[in-house]
C-alpha cells in the first residue's frame, strides 16, 4: 500500500471537524490525492449504522449491540474506501478510527479491552492509521463548546460528565502506549498554535 492513513480523534467538543479541511488542504497541496471520510460512517450502509448509533433514543442500545454495530460499519468502510483509496496510492484523512472504539466503548461503556482486541483484530486484517491525532482538551471545555453549537445532542453527547472523562484517560493512555503513532494536540490552544502543530506534525509524515 503506498498511501497514508491518518486518523483524527478527540472526545466531543474537541475541534476535530474545523481541522479536518486544514489537514486535507496542507496535504492536496503539496500533491496528495486525499479522501475524506468519517466513522462511523463513510459508506451507504456504514451512514444508515451511524444514523443508528447516534439517534437519541427512549429506550437504551446494548454495549454488545453498540460495540458489534461499530465494527459492522467499520467493516464495510475497510472493504469499500479505506483499503482501495490505500491502494490506490491516496491518502486517507478518516474523522475516527478503531481508537475510538477503544475509547468510547472501552473507556466510556467498560467493555473489556480483551474482548474489543480480539474483534479489531477479525475486522482490521492488518489495517492501522500511519499516523493517528489526538485532539485532547479538558472534558469542561469540550462539554460547553457542545452546548454553543445549538443542535439537538446525539446519543452519545447527551451522556454525562464522567463517561468522558473515561473516554479522555483511554485516549491519553493509548497516546502514552503508542507515541510514534499518536500525536497529542492541546486543542485548547487557538486555531493558528494547533496548525503550526499540526503542519510540523504533517510534514515529518510526508519526508518519511
Amino acid at each position: 500500500m503506498n498511501g497514508k492513513f491518518i486518523s483524527i480523534e478527540g472526545i466531543e467538543g474537541a475541534g476535530k471537524s474545523t481541522q479536518i479541511s486544514f489537514i486535507r488542504d496542507f496535504l492536496e497541496a503539496r500533491g496528495k490525492r486525499v479522501v475524506v471520510s468519517r466513522e462511523p460512517g463513510g459508506t451507504e450502509l456504514g451512514e444508515q449504522i451511524r444514523a443508528l448509533l447516534l439517534a437519541p433514543r427512549k429506550t437504551g442500545m446494548s454495549e454488545d449491540t453498540e460495540l458489534l454495530l461499530m465494527f459492522a460499519a467499520r467493516a464495510e468502510h475497510i472493504h469499500q474506501i479505506i483499503k482501495p483509496s490505500l491502494e490506490r496510492g491516496d491518502w486517507v484523512l478518516c474523522d475516527r478510527f478503531v481508537d475510538a472504539t477503544f475509547a468510547y466503548q472501552g473507556g466510556g461503556r467498560g467493555i473489556d479491552r480483551d474482548r474489543i482486541q480480539t474483534i479489531s483484530d477479525w475486522t482490521l486484517k492488518g489495517i492501522q492509521t500511519d499516523l493517528t491525532l489526538l485532539f485532547d482538551l479538558p472534558v469542561a471545555v469540550g462539554q460547553s463548546r457542545v452546548v454553543k453549537r445549538q443542535q439537538q445532542k446525539d446519543r452519545f453527547e447527551q451522556e454525562k460528565a464522567v463517561f468522558f472523562e473515561r473516554i479522555r484517560n483511554c485516549y491519553l493512555q493509548r497516546a502514552e502506549m503508542e507515541p510514534e503513532r499518536i500525536k497529542l494536540i492541546d486543542a485548547s490552544r487557538d486555531i493558528e498554535s494547533i496548525q503550526d502543530q499540526l503542519s510540523t506534525i504533517l510534514t515529518e509524515l510526508l519526508s518519511a
